[in-house]
């Protein structure tokens, strides 16, 4: 059976940086792409970075460009979130997800993701 397990998540100080990891298993990581989504308080769930089952494929929302970086280890069946310059708007539980039709391209849209993992707390305060 499928499973995804986020962790990684924490308390950390604005300006800090954590690294969330996504480890699959039940499936080959490389055949879906994986996306990490986000849901702050009172907010709806919103889509920040994916990357494309090949790899050949990322994105980021605008808002986390430029400080947090995705990257995957199909040995470890791993996808990563690495982030950087964390702010208090960073706040959130954050969700990875699998999307078993983007292996070349990936979306931050959540219908596209069929398989979800529970969820790791980032709370960035002072």
């Amino acid at each position: 059976q499928l499973h995804l397990v986020e962790s990684g998540g924490g308390l950390v100080q604005p300006g800090g940086s954590l690294r969330l990891s996504c480890a699959a298993s039940g499936l080959i990581l490389d055949d879906y792409g994986i996306g990490w989504f986000r849901q702050g308080p009172g907010a709806e769930r919103e889509g920040i970075s994916c990357i494309s089952g090949n790899g050949g494929y990322m994105y980021y929302k605008k808002s986390v460009k430029g400080r947090f970086s995705i990257f995957r280890d199909n040995d470890e069946n791993t996808v990563y979130l690495q982030m950087y310059s964390l702010k208090p708007e960073d706040t959130a539980v954050y969700y990875c997800a699998a999307a078993q039709s983007a292996i070349a391209h990936c979306s931050s849209n959540i219908d596209e993701y069929e398989r979800w993992g529970q969820g790791t707390q980032v709370t960035v305060s002072s």
